[in-house]
């Protein structure tokens, strides 16, 4: 689907501190800042804040298991989940930011003292795939790239490493393959690369910068073209 080459797990490491300094500076410890809406609908910058915070220590949670191999899923239900993060939207601007550094300091520390052998073994997402534990940095580097856009807060798809931004590329492309949608040709005009989303209707060609297709791949506000003037076809929830 694409000529991409694969993302390293140096790589993933490195996205992740990179997109939790920008998600950190965005993240202003002031409670108009954090209660206004975020780029997700029905979504404050707190709610993103808190998501992002729950998911460091549910990352934790798979940390420890590959360390010890102790069985720690994520989040014992999607419930908790959600409710984690009603909870959290509601905390004081200070105690949010506080929570979002912190979570982010103990998961940094944690998996920098996983050894090799803990780095390959196997544990279990919250979508219930099983992957080994070098997946878990390319896992953060995800949440913590694209929640720091969503602030709304001057960090765009722009602002990211183009590597990172064709590897998140290849990972939307394949999900959204694997479930209905319109079909569509992806083909950024500054990078050698392009994705198929085999669907319904002819493929439609989108065409934009690299950053530009990403922010549309996730869901986010875009504004690609087309090569002959046909509507840009309408991309349903990524996630």
């Amino acid at each position: 689907m694409t000529a991409t080459p694969s993302r390293t797990f140096e790589e993933a490491r490195d996205w992740a501190r990179l997109g939790t300094a920008l998600l950190i500076g965005a993240a202003d410890a002031d409670a108009a800042v954090l209660d206004a809406p975020s780029l997700l609908p029905g979504w404050t910058r707190g709610h993103v804040v808190a998501h992002v915070a729950a998911n460091a220590d549910a990352l934790g949670n798979l940390v420890h298991w590959a360390a010890t191999g102790e069985k720690t899923p994520m989040y014992a239900s999607p419930e908790e989940r959600a409710e984690g993060i009603a909870r959290g939207a509601v905390l004081s601007a200070a105690e949010l930011t506080a929570w979002l550094r912190e979570s982010a300091a103990k998961l940094e520390a944690a998996t920098a003292a996983l050894d090799a052998g803990a780095w390959a073994a196997e544990v279990v997402t919250a979508q219930g795939r099983t992957v080994p534990a070098t997946e878990l940095p390319w896992m953060r580097s995800r949440e913590v790239c694209v929640h720091a856009v969503d602030l709304g807060r001057g960090v765009s798809f722009a602002d990211l490493p183009d590597r990172f931004l064709a590897a998140l590329c290849d990972d939307v492309a394949a999900r959204r393959a694997a479930a209905p949608g319109p079909a569509a040709v992806l083909v950024p005009t500054d990078a050698e690369v392009r994705w198929e989303l085999p669907g319904t209707g002819d493929p439609v060609e989108v065409t934009g910068p690299l950053h530009e297709l990403t922010a549309y791949l996730t869901g986010r506000p875009a504004w690609p073209t087309t090569r002959y003037g046909a509507p840009v076809p309408e991309l349903g929830p990524w996630l």
